[in-house]
């Protein structure tokens, strides 16, 4: 019988609020934004982690994500290593970084419903008259 909640997915989440720690108080590039790690999909083998990420802010443009995540691959040696001094693991995976465009294709769903939404009524109340 398979576990509901396994190793990869308990050592995933830990690392997600480790990494959003280490980000805010040790990486001190002012170019990098306000990251928010949506996720972490940790490989079976722990040899590898995709860490997801999210930029917060006025300027969500292509070329502020790809800065974003350039700064975050180069450092991800670093965080690899102060993760490894946090969580004991034999061997902590390499962090390979990602943006999870998931939020901002909500915010655009969400506003296409409600301008959907106000369409309807606007020619259910042309109907009335």
């Amino acid at each position: 019988m398979a576990k509901d909640y396994s190793r990869t997915q308990r050592i995933g989440d830990q690392m997600q609020r480790e990494l959003s720690q280490l980000i805010q108080r040790e990486i001190k590039d002012p170019r990098l934004g306000m990251v928010t790690i949506t996720a972490v999909e940790v490989a079976r083998d722990l040899s590898h982690a995709k860490v997801f990420i999210t930029v917060m802010g006025k300027e969500d443009s292509v070329e502020e994500v790809n800065r974003n995540l350039e700064i975050l691959n180069e450092a991800a040696g670093f965080l690899r290593m102060h993760l490894g001094k946090v969580m004991k693991l034999r061997s902590v995976p390499q962090l390979h970084f990602s943006y999870d465009a998931s939020i901002r294709r909500g915010v655009e769903l969400s506003a296409l419903i409600e301008r959907a939404v106000a369409e309807d009524r606007l020619h259910a109340g042309k109907d009335e008259e």
